[in-house]
């Protein structure tokens, strides 16, 4: 089955010049979208696209630039700053409207002299959250965080049986979730250590987990559960997310339930969405080690079998506030790949609606810590400094077993592979204020 399309092609350049540079996280292929305004204006936000180092102004664009008929309905949502209302419209419309600016942005387009006059260099956007979340899941798909994390807590059992079998996921709270760039101030709560009465004070163990975050693009009725080819027509597209976490508050309050505060005092997302269409040169089959059981029916298909992994390359950096001070630059923690997750999207779509449970659109999946196996592939600093027990040195002779006030977390992630143009997801920060 063939699942690119001219938007694709290698051999597309655009006009706009910083799309075509080498390691460009958004060349003509990516084309994602985010909502924004000019900075320091009072203006209503408006969906702009993303290219190279600007933002197509789609609000400009369908106001000054001829567009085919059948477009103009697709514009009006983003030109209004509704992205939902467009992601709404389903897989049809998002590859109607992609295959549109796709040629409106490429090299010789008669578009161009229009499209020119309707970009604003990303530095100049204040940027917002994709759209309003209704609701947010975290699930647990990295199954070597899994596993490392459990051997921290239960070494003679690390993972639990049914692991390999269900999805497993949380809900977490749609309000804190923020978009990346700004503070993230450290959480108060109780934790207890080795008094019998718990303290209530700041976090002293607070972390960062490395994630994608997808969005539901057309949700289900209550009581209708989603099929696995379903799954994979109301997905929209991806961003990053950091899963700011409070280890020490997590592990008192999460007996006998899950994470609670320890988790909802904020959710970092990077500002672009990047479509399934775009990711669709690095599909790859799932594979599962050898003796695993395969998915339960309900979670299984053929195409999910051939295509329903995503490689993507992700890394987490950090700059403390002595480098940033002595104008040092941040330092990489770790490289892993979304190729090690154990579930894919359209498995955590499909579970979650299995019960009949509604999604709506712009609710958010986080996938959960995607991790590698091999030292230096951790998601999070709980795995890297095993517990905390082995410190990370840093360049500047800094030692980190987690973070500290004016920490700042950056994850980035990108995909590339051979015949194909590498996409990038963009970044999301978050600097760490006292509590």
């Amino acid at each position: 089955m063939t699942i690119t399309d001219r938007t694709h092609d290698p051999a597309l350049r655009s006009w706009v010049a910083s799309a075509n540079l080498p390691g460009a996280d958004f060349p003509v292929q990516n084309l994602p979208l985010g909502r924004f305004r000019r900075r320091g204006v009072d203006e209503p936000l408006r969906v702009g696209v993303a290219i190279g180092d600007q933002v197509l102004d789609l609000k400009l664009a369908a106001a000054q630039c001829p567009w085919a008929e059948e477009i103009h309905p697709l514009l009006e949502p983003l030109a209004a700053g509704d992205l939902a209302a467009f992601m709404a419209l389903g897989r049809p419309a998002w590859k109607a409207l992609r295959a549109a600016l796709s040629a409106a942005l490429a090299e010789g387009s008669d578009q161009g002299p229009f499209l020119e006059l309707c970009l604003l260099p990303q530095s100049q956007a204040e940027m917002a959250l994709p759209c309003r979340i209704g609701d947010y899941t975290d699930f647990f798909a990295g199954i070597h965080h899994a596993r490392a994390a459990g051997a921290l807590f239960r070494p003679e059992n690390p993972l639990l049986p049914n692991y390999q079998w269900v999805p497993i996921g949380y809900h977490g709270r749609a309000s804190s979730v923020i978009v990346g760039g700004g503070s993230v101030k450290r959480p108060h709560g109780q934790v207890r250590t080795s008094t019998e009465v718990p303290r209530f004070g700041p976090s002293r163990r607070l972390d960062y987990e490395l994630e994608l975050g997808l969005w539901v693009g057309v949700g289900n009725p209550l009581g209708t559960p989603v099929t696995m080819a379903q799954a994979e027509q109301r997905l929209f597209g991806i961003t990053l997310l950091n899963d700011w976490s409070a280890r020490d508050l997590q592990a008192w309050e999460s007996q006998p339930l899950g994470p609670f505060l320890a988790k909802s005092f904020a959710t970092s997302v990077s500002p672009w969405v990047v479509s399934f269409e775009a990711l669709a040169p690095f599909r790859r089959p799932l594979t599962r080690p050898e003796g695993d059981p395969d998915p339960l029916p309900y979670l299984d298909s053929d195409f999910n079998r051939a295509h329903g992994a995503i490689e993507i390359t992700l890394e987490a950096w950090l700059q403390t506030a002595r480098m940033r001070k002595q104008g040092l630059p941040a330092v990489r923690l770790s490289r892993s790949s979304a190729l090690d997750a154990y579930w894919t999207p359209a498995q955590l779509l499909a579970h979650h609606t299995s019960n009949g449970c509604n999604l709506n659109t712009g609710d958010l999946l986080g996938t959960g810590t995607l991790s590698g196996a091999q030292p230096g592939q951790g998601g999070c600093l709980l795995e890297l400094t095993r517990g905390g027990r082995e410190p990370l040195t840093l360049a500047d002779g800094e030692q980190r077993a987690l973070l500290e006030d004016g920490d700042t977390v950056t994850l980035k992630a990108w995909c590339e592979a051979p015949g194909a143009v590498r996409i990038g997801l963009g970044a999301v920060s978050g600097t760490v204020a006292p509590a």
